[in-house]
């Protein structure tokens, strides 16, 4: 009787085993026991806004050398060299400043407020970016088909 007393015991102990096991959050493959660095992963964050800029700064310098070749004649010449100039002038500004945000340690809580007003300047500058580039679509900087008759 002592010996089936043992057995139900220890049987009863791997149960509960198993069961607090499997009441753990299981860890992926993926996961790692080291907190999020905030520094790594805001750097991570400014680089990809900086190459998105980047992209955005090429297309508006083709656009500008486009209305430049066609010259004064086309109809919307002023407003779009406008345009575009703003949005490099502003794009070169917010990759100043993401290079600022980048070299500044985000773990530093002295920076924190400075860090965040930059983030929010960058923010609303990059808004400005993308409604003036929807103008500057809109008005249209394709070449005129040559037409062959």
């Amino acid at each position: 009787m002592e010996m089936l007393t043992e057995v139900v015991q220890e049987r009863f102990r791997r149960t509960q085993r198993k069961k607090q096991q499997s009441d753990r959050p299981q860890q992926s493959h993926w996961s790692r026991n080291t907190p999020m660095n905030m520094n790594h992963y805001a750097n991570k964050k400014s680089a990809a806004e900086s190459m998105l800029d980047i992209a955005l700064l090429m297309a508006n310098a083709s656009q500008l050398k486009t209305i430049l070749e066609l010259g004064p004649t086309f109809s919307f010449y002023i407003p779009l060299i406008s345009l575009i100039s703003i949005s490099l002038i502003l794009q070169i500004t917010v990759g100043v400043l993401l290079i600022f945000i980048v070299k500044w340690n985000l773990n530093d809580s002295s920076k924190h407020y400075i860090l965040n007003l930059l983030e929010n300047v960058v923010t609303a500058l990059v808004f400005v970016i993308v409604v003036i580039n929807v103008f500057i679509t809109a008005f249209g900087v394709q070449r005129p088909e040559d037409t062959k008759s």
